[in-house]
């Protein structure tokens, strides 16, 4: 089990009135699996994967990520785990402007302290998985918006983390373009990847072979998507 949500709820404070976002979410996600959660703007979504990335935690119940009780965990904690186990790709990229392809891969691995030589050897294997041997030392003002996912990717799946966490990974990107980083998606899943995508798009969710709905913070049924 890569993580297990049961009972989450999250509220927000507005003034001193409590605002419910997220409602008795409950949600296991297994090695290997591929999920997408669907839902609108204002439906909850990102709250979820904010809080299934470590980066906030819920008001109440329980979340337990590769075997750590979230709610018990320390900011230490955390941070590791967020650098080690998860893996992040945002709609906007979040490259680092001024830095190469390779140098944006290499951070993640910088942060966890693994030593220069290695760092660089992964940090090119990576660029090499997603299909950027050739672009490496390009800045992103000198990539497409689709090599620029290409080279988040990588730089999400650098440290072989647990989870790749991918929110509105198409959001930016030409229909071509997402079509390309969604068969990327689905070759690094065939490899054992396990990855949980938010999405608003339906064709998007359908590249999953599981699909959850989020609408006014709570999580309805699911189908399977099209590698069923």
């Amino acid at each position: 089990m890569v993580f297990e949500l049961k009972n989450i709820y999250k509220d927000y404070l507005q003034g001193k009135e409590a605002v419910p976002v997220l409602k008795d979410i409950s949600l296991d996600v297994s090695e290997g699996e591929y999920v997408a959660i669907m839902g609108p703007s204002g439906s909850g979504k990102s709250t979820l994967m904010n809080i299934i990335g470590c980066l906030d935690k819920q008001t109440k119940g329980s979340f337990v990520f590769d075997g750590c009780d979230i709610m018990q965990a320390n900011d230490k904690k955390l941070s590791e785990i967020r650098n080690k186990k998860i893996g992040f790709v945002f709609q906007n990229f979040n490259l680092l402007p001024r830095q190469s392809a390779l140098e944006n891969v290499e951070l993640p691995l910088l942060y966890a302290g693994v030593g220069k030589r290695e760092r660089r050897q992964r940090a090119r294997a990576a660029l090499e998985k997603v299909g950027l041997a050739q672009r490496m030392m390009f800045k992103p003002t000198q990539l497409s918006g689709g090599q620029k996912q290409r080279v988040a990717i990588a730089r999400a799946i650098v440290n072989d983390p647990k989870l790749l966490l991918a929110d509105e990974p198409t959001g930016a990107l030409d229909t071509k373009s997402g079509d390309q980083v969604m068969e990327l998606f689905k070759e690094l899943n065939d490899d054992g990847v396990t990855i949980v995508m938010i999405t608003h798009e339906p064709d998007i969710a359908r590249c999953a072979k599981r699909i959850m709905y989020i609408r006014d913070g709570e999580l309805h049924g699911e189908k399977a998507g099209e590698q069923e």
